[in-house]
C-alpha cells in the first residue's frame, strides 16, 4: 500500500494509526497466508458488539433484552457492515490471495464485513478500547440515529408480506435462481417476484435466507417503503 493510499484512507476512517502496520494487516484476508486479519477480527466484532448494545441500551430505556437483541443485530449484521466498507471505499485496500482476487473477493460483502471489524480491533491495539469504541460510534452515528424501532422488529420479509397483504396481492415468490462457489463457502442468488414489481428483485447472500432477505428489502425499496 502507497504512502499517499495510508493517508487517504485512514482521513475516510477519521483515525491516524501509530502503526500502521496495524492497519496493514486488517486489510488482509486470510487467503494471503498466516498473517491475516482473522485475530484482530475477533477482537473487533467484540468490542463492536459491546459499543452498540451499550449505545442502544441508553437509547432505548424502554426497549426489553429481546427487542435490544434486535436492535443489536440489526446494526452489527453483515450487509451493514458491508455497506460501512464500501462508503470508506474500502475494496480497492484489501490485500487478497491470487484466488479472491480472479473471483471479484474485494467486493465480497462477507470479506468487506470482515474487514470493517479487524480495522475496529486494529484501532484497538494502536490505540485502546476507547479510542476504538469512540471510532465504532462515529462511524454508527448515522445509523444509530435513523433507527426505526419498528421497522428493526420485522424482518424485511415479513413487511414485504404485509404491505402486499395490505394491497389485496398475491404474496411474494422467492427462486433460487443460482448457487456458486465451493460448498464451504457458497453463494445464493435468489429472485423475489412480486404482482406489483414490473421486475423481480435479485439479491446475493451466502445463506438462501439472507438473500430472500436482501431481495425483500430491495423490493420494498423499489415499493418506495422505508427500509
Amino acid at each position: 500500500m502507497l504512502e499517499q493510499d495510508i493517508v487517504r484512507l485512514q482521513q475516510r476512517l477519521g483515525y491516524e494509526f501509530r502503526d500502521t502496520a496495524f492497519l496493514k494487516l486488517a486489510l488482509t484476508h486470510r487467503s494471503v497466508g498466516a498473517a491475516n486479519n482473522e485475530r484482530l477480527e475477533f477482537l473487533g466484532d467484540a468490542i463492536l458488539n459491546c459499543t452498540i448494545a451499550q449505545a442502544l441500551y441508553e437509547r432505548f430505556p424502554a426497549a426489553n433484552e429481546g427487542e435490544l437483541s434486535r436492535f443489536r443485530a440489526a446494526m452489527v449484521k453483515g450487509d451493514t457492515l458491508a455497506e460501512l466498507a464500501r462508503e470508506f471505499d474500502l475494496g480497492p485496500f484489501l490485500k487478497l490471495g491470487v484466488g479472491e482476487m480472479k473471483s471479484g473477493g474485494h467486493q465480497r460483502s462477507s470479506i468487506l464485513a470482515d474487514s470493517v471489524e479487524a480495522l475496529i480491533g486494529a484501532i484497538s491495539l494502536d490505540a485502546d478500547m476507547a479510542t476504538a469504541q469512540h471510532r465504532v460510534l462515529a462511524w454508527w452515528q448515522e445509523r444509530l440515529d435513523q433507527m426505526d424501532p419498528d421497522l428493526v422488529l420485522k424482518d424485511p420479509k415479513t413487511r414485504l408480506q404485509e404491505y402486499l397483504q395490505s394491497q389485496n396481492q398475491p404474496l411474494p415468490v422467492y427462486d433460487v435462481v443460482a448457487v456458486t462457489g465451493q460448498a464451504h463457502d457458497q453463494q445464493f442468488v435468489v429472485r423475489c417476484t412480486t404482482a406489483v414489481l414490473p421486475a423481480p428483485t435479485e439479491a446475493t447472500d451466502s445463506s438462501r435466507r439472507g438473500a430472500e432477505q436482501t431481495a425483500a428489502r430491495a423490493a420494498l425499496k423499489a415499493l418506495g417503503q422505508k427500509i
